[in-house]
């Protein structure tokens, strides 16, 4: 990690304070149905440790719902639909980690849609990955800064081309931020939106959807999503105040056909709806509002 990077980014230096705001019991009435579109599972072990490198790293864990438990949750507390991600941190383990997401889907029949990972590189890649969803996983998520690969490479070239061949969506963190030490990576040399661009171009039928409205790019992001029917971006953690933000994020403003909302549930620091309350607060026309509840999610994701 260059030095100058280091100073660039104020993010993720160290832990964050967590935030002590009031949860509500349930989603506000009268609002469209909400899919969330960014949520967590991992098989126990995997997840205490998740949770441990975000204590050390990050911020504390305000609900450390297992996989199971976290999905009755929301359920509870009038979330329509969960979209479960979640991603390998070593190559080897993808296999295990699917078969462990179509079962969770099993449990939650018409209420999770699970999407597939994989390690980018790793042998049989599209074995794994054509066997994840003959088993009925929806797509594939990816994150550069875990996964420490680069969006311009033959892996990622990879899994583009089996998921637009496939006709299967592609969740991938190529936005900069959060960057942090803790990483074994850079991810300012990983991925940025020009890198994506390149993607969005070269696979004109993949869709593809870039977290947290592309954090540390959110006006080249903006952009994007204005240029390719094929971008969507998801509001995840991007619109509750908590990161040391430099844009103004105008929703209202955006192509608000291709935002959706999503939270990073459970792995958050604050009430699981401040995300959901914070939308509510942009100046959306109804459509707009319907859109990024939960219609894109729907159109981006498949889900019947």
């Amino acid at each position: 990690m260059k030095e100058n990077d280091t100073q660039k980014s104020p993010w993720m230096r160290g832990p964050l304070a967590a935030l002590n705001d009031v949860e509500g019991k349930h989603v506000p009435s009268g609002i469209a149905p909400v899919v969330d579109a960014h949520v967590h599972v991992f098989p126990d072990p995997i997840f205490k440790a998740v949770w441990g490198w975000f204590e050390e790293y990050g911020w504390s864990i305000r609900y450390p719902l297992m996989s199971q438990d976290l999905i009755r949750f929301l359920l509870a507390h009038g979330i329509s639909h969960v979209v479960a991600l979640q991603y390998a941190h070593k190559p080897g383990i993808a296999q295990d980690l699917n078969e462990y997401m179509a079962g969770l889907c099993r449990r939650f029949p018409g209420k999770v849609t699970g999407m597939a990972t994989l390690f980018p590189g790793e042998p049989d890649a599209e074995a794994v990955l054509k066997e994840a969803f003959a088993m009925g996983l929806s797509g594939v998520k990816l994150h550069t800064h875990v996964q420490c690969f680069d969006m311009q490479s033959d892996a990622m070239d990879q899994v583009c081309a089996i998921c637009e061949q496939e006709g299967k969506p592609l969740v991938v963190h190529a936005g900069q931020e959060p960057k942090s030490p803790a990483y074994k990576c850079d991810p300012y040399l990983l991925c940025s939106a020009d890198k994506t661009e390149r993607l969005l171009k070269q696979y004109p039928g993949l869709k593809m959807c870039v977290p947290h409205l592309g954090m540390g790019e959110f006006i080249a992001y903006r952009r994007l999503i204005e240029t390719y029917d094929t971008l969507w971006l998801d509001t995840t953690m991007a619109i509750t105040d908590f990161f040391p933000l430099e844009d103004d994020i105008r929703l209202n403003e955006m192509r608000t056909d291709r935002i959706m909302y999503g939270t990073d549930f459970p792995n958050i620091p604050y009430a699981w709806d401040r995300e959901l309350k914070k939308l509510m607060e942009h100046p959306l026309t109804p459509e707009a509002q319907s859109n990024i509840l939960g219609e894109n999610a729907v159109a981006f994701f498949n889900i019947t």
